[in-house]
């Protein structure tokens, strides 16, 4: 079955990938209309068997509407079943690229942005006092008040699910100013990881960022410290709709070691390490993932759904050629990212 015209979709500012699907949707010029009340001209909408932001409802084939999660699948459905302003490399080692990239924003910035969040007092403060009110921002001060505490504690809760914690905070942070001078560099060659026009790895950073730049005072102010230039990548980034797109926008193979280098190192010295202890750990049925990440020590509780993460890349891998799997082994050989892939 095809999408809807208008797309639904439903989900709040202060999720990282509803932003990531908004920027999409106005980049591939998709109709939609965004529900943050969840509901559709007063009626209430099918809830997914694992509540998650964005929620898409899609036509179900008996005349009714199936909520969909998981915004890496739901993109290439839409490419599927829209054509134009694709957000998919046409080459295919450049798409694996842009995969890998797209996890790395998804499951790896995703540990900065709930970091920040929910580690410093000043960033609990203000989310607990205005993620609750995008509901109803007409609730009285009264009613804000339990919100806010009950929302917070849930939150910080879910920490030992992202990993972040007193052991890993060093290495959530130190990374994440690396990543920022990662980006900067690049954002001075040209304006999207993937050249001239945004991939879906794009989008991905661009909706963890939305928080960690222009939400989170924390990580705001060492964003604006360290580069002020992917402060105003975030901005441009929120509506790409006007930009044109061309074929010979994408990334070039024989510039993307120069381009992406800096940023797959940074892949490979956190995001690698971290992904094969926790896939590890599932394998073995442990209960704690343990590892060594930029000679630091890495501890969280196992995460089931990363561990998929790790099985479509290497899905995705073994559909290459040999000639890409050659050209890709030398750009992912040096940044430490080809244990991922099994290599």
């Amino acid at each position: 079955m095809t999408t809807p015209d208008p797309i639904l979709l439903g989900g709040a500012p202060g999720s990282p990938y509803t932003r990531k699907m908004l920027s999409l949707l106005r980049y591939r010029r998709l109709p939609y209309r965004y529900m943050i009340h969840n509901n559709r001209d007063g009626s209430a909408m099918p809830v997914p068997p694992v509540k998650l932001l964005p929620t898409f409802w899609f036509p179900d084939g008996a005349g009714g509407l199936q909520a969909v999660v998981d915004s890496t699948p739901i993109i290439r459905r839409l490419e599927r079943e829209h054509a134009g302003r694709s957000v998919l490399p046409p080459d295919p080692a450049l798409a694996f690229l842009d995969e890998l990239l797209e996890d790395y924003g998804d499951e790896w910035l995703t540990k900065a942005m709930f970091h920040y969040r929910w580690h410093y007092a000043q960033d609990i403060d203000r989310a607990g006092s205005i993620l609750p009110r995008w509901r109803n921002v007409c609730a009285s001060e009264a009613a804000i008040a339990p919100l806010k505490a009950q929302f917070s504690e849930r939150q910080i809760s879910r920490l030992r699910f992202v990993g972040s914690n007193a052991t890993t905070a060093p290495v959530i942070e130190a990374s994440y100013r690396r990543f920022l001078l990662a980006l900067d560099a690049l954002l001075q060659r040209q304006p999207f990881l993937m050249g001239q026009r945004p991939g879906a790895s794009d989008f991905a950073i661009f909706g963890q960022l939305t928080q960690l730049t222009h939400f989170d005072p924390t990580p705001m102010a060492l964003t604006l410290q360290v580069s002020p230039r992917v402060f105003a990548w975030v901005e441009v980034m929120e509506d790409l709709s006007g930009l044109g797109a061309q074929d010979g926008d994408w990334l070039s193979r024989e510039t993307a070691a120069a381009v992406l280098g800096e940023l797959l190192a940074e892949v490979g010295r956190t995001y690698v390490p971290v992904m094969m202890a926790n896939a590890r750990a599932l394998k073995a049925g442990a209960d704690r993932v343990e590892a060594q990440v930029d000679g630091q020590p890495w501890v969280q509780q196992p995460f089931p759904y990363q561990g998929k993460c790790v099985g479509w890349l290497r899905q995705s891998w073994s559909g290459l050629s040999a000639d890409d799997h050659a050209w890709l082994r030398g750009l992912l050989g040096p940044a430490g990212c080809l244990p991922l892939v099994g290599d």
